[in-house]
């Protein structure tokens, strides 16, 4: 075993794949870092939690959000993206936040992008289309992925950080879209029993299905075959994305150093593994059946490991 692979897998060894919560995939690929742009990545990725756990939690509990309510949600979003450019600010966490910007080189438009849609699921009960829901996922999947991408594929020369050369929108977009559309599917129950719907209505309407049916069978009731249909739907389109991702890792391999390429590959491999636990056919989209245990989690890593070689 040569000795790259060998430093790879003591930093897998290094890794609690049992109690890596929020953003797992993502902060399990991002430990193949170095380890200050893994801290940079926790601590962005916690702060971008935060907005969207506090939008997620009030429906979950409520279920509704009333107007009042909305302004309230709405201007913490908005503060939120204001301090990030607000030098003058004393607490810690915003000085943080700015100095990981600073210091990586990391762009502002993914938070704006990422604060944008934020602000749609305050002010809006679902997704009327399909395409509206891709214009939501623009900020709510493609502009924290774009940090990932930005952060593995940065470059550094006498101890300062270089942004990449590539597009980093164009980039990560097609991993992204692949990824939050795997992660529609697997969550589909939890998300149904805490009152989050992210099915657009077109498609529900296309499929003569509607709201409270979606609830029926995360609640247990028959998986019929419009519902089927419907996902089918879903899965088609993700795996669209999914072969456009093979087509962006290939061409952006090359330009990264070994352990960053391996970061991409360890995050596609465990996207790629929900992807195919989905049975369209026979499935029952339950979230005990389509959540891969920390132990398969492990061994994915450990398989993408031992298969990886550089270009």
């Amino acid at each position: 075993m040569d000795l790259q692979k060998e430093k790879f897998l003591k930093i897998f060894d290094s890794i609690d794949f049992k109690h890596i919560k929020d953003h797992p995939n993502i902060l399990i690929a991002a430990k193949f870092w170095e380890p200050e742009r893994y801290s940079a990545a926790e601590i962005f990725y916690k702060n971008m939690r935060w907005i969207d756990d506090m939008i997620d939690d009030h429906k979950s509990i409520y279920g509704i959000i009333t107007s009042t309510e909305k302004k309230e949600l709405a201007s913490k979003v908005n503060g939120w993206l204001n301090m990030l450019s607000d030098s003058a600010r004393e607490d810690r966490s915003t000085k943080e936040m700015i100095y990981i910007i600073e210091k990586f080189r990391i762009p502002l438009w993914p938070m704006k992008d990422f604060a944008h849609s934020m602000i749609f699921d305050i002010q809006n009960d679902g997704f009327p289309t399909l395409e509206s829901f891709l214009e939501y996922s623009r900020g709510a999947s493609v502009a924290p992925a774009s940090i990932f991408v930005h952060l593995n594929g940065l470059s550094k020369k006498d101890g300062l950080y270089n942004a990449p050369d590539f597009d980093l929108k164009a980039t990560a977009t097609p991993c992204a879209l692949f990824s939050y559309l795997v992660h529609i599917i697997r969550d589909f129950q939890k998300d149904q029993l805490s009152n989050l719907n992210y099915f657009a209505d077109d498609l529900l309407a296309r499929h003569r299905m509607n709201r409270f049916e979606l609830k029926e069978i995360a609640y247990g009731h028959p998986v019929s075959n419009r519902f089927r249909a419907l996902i089918r739907e879903y899965y088609l389109l993700a795996d669209e994305y999914r072969r456009k991702t093979i087509d962006v890792l290939k061409w952006i391999r090359p330009l990264l150093e070994p352990r960053y390429q391996l970061s991409l590959e360890i995050i596609f491999a465990l996207y790629l593994m929900v992807f195919d636990r989905i049975d369209v056919r026979k499935g029952s989209f339950k979230t005990s059946e389509l959540n891969p245990t920390p132990e398969e989690t492990k061994q994915r890593v450990y398989d993408t490991i031992m298969n990886f070689k550089p270009d």
